[in-house]
């Protein structure tokens, strides 16, 4: 017999581990809400951007042209807004491109009361609230590890996605009410009110700077950084590959319903509203079982079964004539949509260490608004030539079949991943005049190392090479000397002095434990070798006899601070 004291106590879902558990935080719980109505007023304007489209004309493609110019933005500009919410104050940048979203939609606004909107101006004032999106998106989710301890980002993540599917729940329906009741001008009025409370809260905002040590990058600079870190992570690179697949297949449920609701459910624009209502709700429940589905299942098998569970999904949507088998259809779909992309959102941040966290998230953006932007535009030309039905039937085979990607682009395991910043090296001694400018710098470490263990520590150093070139280095090599086998040389360059500086300061935890492993081959009591040396060392030598001696200056050099070593 079981007793009471038998029984599991039960999980709060504001419990340390529990979904609820960042809201206890206050500033995360005003933005939060805000958030909440901000996405609401987005969906009531999609519901009202889509109808409008399908009175306009009766183009399945220009359609689906509604969904590719509210998602093409994140996919163009997400990699230089998440070098801007890296290198400026995040609230700043969160507040100016509101306020861009803010001017499209009170645009769009005005033209549809004065009767005044055409197709190609409805997609260019989407397009403008699309590009705020692009532009609040990394510098939100980039701020959550700042409002939330580590422990609940995961769950601070999932919240996220809980209030776009809470918002794509209720607020497609309350759309469609809108729509039918009052046109798409008051669907374009309510979007510009709801916008107001996030700017409200993000103004009261007092964020905690900490205070950089060297100079901002440039913009230029700043995105071929980010570029540069995500081609030499492979971890993150898959994920952004499982990702624009699943937005290329998964687009077609947003880009065609409004022709699933019009065509095939012969509705009206109440029909389309609840029909994304279910999609929506779908989202809500993959949400707040996302816990669940990590703590039992590993990411890759929880990203098949979402895969497969959509394919599903999609292909009932495509057959389907009655309204509730198509509702359950779209609920089943949410789930898997949600869980897919939370999943892959949790995989990128909990990959990403902070000081490149804006980029790396703009760049999972962009995989998906840019699946989703391209697999409207495909799914709705496909649909002009074999019809809306067997378009949505290819999309779930495609889905279906994802799970494929698995033998060459299996999900990143993040257990053990340190990313937290470490302690900042120990200044490199300088007896030259350089400035920031100066370079380009070339880094050679010698190591000395027993021949026996030649092939382990060859293996360590290709993993050094990875975190060098991810944080700034190029140009790397590792060589062994001909003349003493027990030496070997590690060789790479960095195009400044500066980004040398940056470069040695990016490390993580995890980065740290491997350049220590390597060095943990070194052969004492002498200690490894670093010779930093000026390449073309242009204003550091004496031309003339009577010019003085610079290389003693050291007033204009530039130095890191802290303790370490290479």
């Amino acid at each position: 017999m079981t007793t009471t004291a038998d029984k599991p106590p039960k999980r709060s879902l504001f419990a340390a581990d529990g979904v609820a558990a960042p809201l206890r935080h206050a500033v995360f719980r005003r933005i939060w809400l805000a958030s909440l109505l901000s996405n609401l007023g987005l969906m009531i304007n999609g519901v009202g951007a889509a109808w409008a489209m399908t009175q306009m004309t009766s183009s399945a493609d220009m359609v689906a042209l509604v969904q590719t110019a509210l998602m093409l933005p994140i996919m163009l500009l997400s990699l230089a807004a998440g070098a801007i919410a890296d290198m400026y104050d995040r609230r700043i940048v969160g507040l100016a491109a509101l306020s861009l979203g803010l001017v499209g939609a009170v645009t769009l606004a005005v033209l549809a009361h004065f009767d005044a909107i055409t197709p190609n101006s409805l997609l260019l004032f989407c397009f403008m609230i699309g590009s705020g999106m692009a532009l609040f998106g990394p510098a939100w989710q980039a701020s959550v590890s700042e409002q939330v301890p580590a422990d609940t980002l995961p769950a601070a993540v999932a919240l996220n996605g809980i209030s776009y599917n809470i918002a794509r729940s209720f607020g497609p329906a309350l759309g469609g009410i809108i729509v039918a009741a009052a046109g798409a001008v008051a669907a374009f009025v309510c979007n510009v009110l709801l916008y107001i409370p996030l700017l409200v809260v993000l103004y009261l905002w007092r964020r905690t700077l900490e205070p950089s040590r060297l100079p901002p990058e440039r913009l230029r600079r700043a995105v071929v950084s980010g570029v540069r870190y995500i081609v030499h992570s492979p971890p993150i690179r898959i994920v952004l590959y499982r990702t624009l697949v699943t937005g290329i297949a998964g687009g077609s449920v947003l880009a065609l319903l409004p022709l699933v609701a019009r065509d095939i459910l012969h509705g009206g624009a109440q029909t389309y509203g609840i029909m994304l209502g279910c999609f929506g709700m779908g989202g809500v429940l993959g949400a707040v079982n996302i816990s669940t589905v990590r703590a039992r299942l590993s990411g890759e098998y929880a990203v098949r079964l979402c895969a497969l569970a959509m394919g599903v999904a999609i292909g009932v949507l495509a057959l389907s004539r009655w309204p509730v088998l198509t509702g359950a259809a779209l609920v089943l779909a949410g789930i898997g949509w949600m869980m897919s992309v939370t999943l892959f959102n949790i995989a990128v941040q909990l990959a990403t260490p902070r000081w490149v966290a804006g980029r790396a998230l703009a760049a999972y953006q962009a995989a998906i608004a840019g699946g989703v932007a391209i697999g409207s535009w495909l799914w709705g030309h496909l649909a002009n030539v074999v019809g809306v039905d067997n378009a949505l039937l290819t999309a779930g085979a495609v889905m279906f079949v994802s799970p494929v990607l698995a033998i060459w682009l299996r999900m990143p395991s993040t257990d053990g991943a340190n990313t937290d910043p470490v302690d900042a090296l120990a200044e490199p001694e300088v007896n030259l005049l350089i400035s920031s400018r100066s370079g380009p710098i070339v880094v050679e470490v010698e190591y000395r190392v027993n021949p026996d263990k030649a092939r382990a520590f060859y293996t360590v150093m290709l993993q050094v090479q990875a975190t060098r070139q991810r944080n700034g280095a190029y140009g790397w090599s590792i060589a062994r000397d001909i003349a003493d086998p027990e030496i070997w040389v590690e060789r790479y360059h960095c195009p400044t002095w500066l980004d040398y500086l940056r470069q040695r300061n990016r490390s993580t935890q995890s980065e740290r434990d491997l350049h220590l492993k390597a060095i943990g081959f070194h052969l004492g009591p002498e200690p490894i070798k670093v010779h930093r040396l000026l390449e073309r060392p242009l204003g550091s030598v004496r031309w003339k006899d009577e010019t003085p001696d610079r290389s003693k200056a050291s007033d204009a050099s530039i130095t890191a601070s802290g303790g370490g070593s290479v």
